[in-house]
């Protein structure tokens, strides 16, 4: 083999590895960048989660103190009712007694 055969394969050999290694570092760059990423969509995905779930306890915290109000509202009025029915019932129950008491 002539010296200029064995010097053209020994820089192909040191071509390929230069190639090798210049993939091998492209290539922990784009898993480096993609772990990166990763970790990026995993934070908006929890700041996005956190959002949502802070709104739907808004949400439901709201609509708990508007279904207490409205029970609340319908125990007054439930209460009133029986307050009034008590009072017409406690009138008549006075004039029987005083009936009974005068007639007796």
């Amino acid at each position: 083999m002539s010296f200029e055969a064995i010097t053209a394969i020994n820089e192909a050999e040191a071509n390929a590895r230069q190639m090798r290694a210049d993939a091998a570092a492209a290539a922990k760059a784009a898993d480096a960048a993609a772990v990166e990423e990763g970790k990026l969509a995993m934070e908006a995905a929890r700041k996005k989660a956190a959002a949502e779930v802070k709104e739907l306890r808004a949400k439901s915290d709201d609509k708990a103190k508007q279904d207490a109000m409205e029970l609340a509202s319908d125990t007054e009025n439930k209460k009133a009712a029986m307050r009034a029915r008590a009072d017409a019932r406690m009138d008549k129950a006075a004039a029987l007694i005083v009936e009974r008491v005068v007639n007796g």
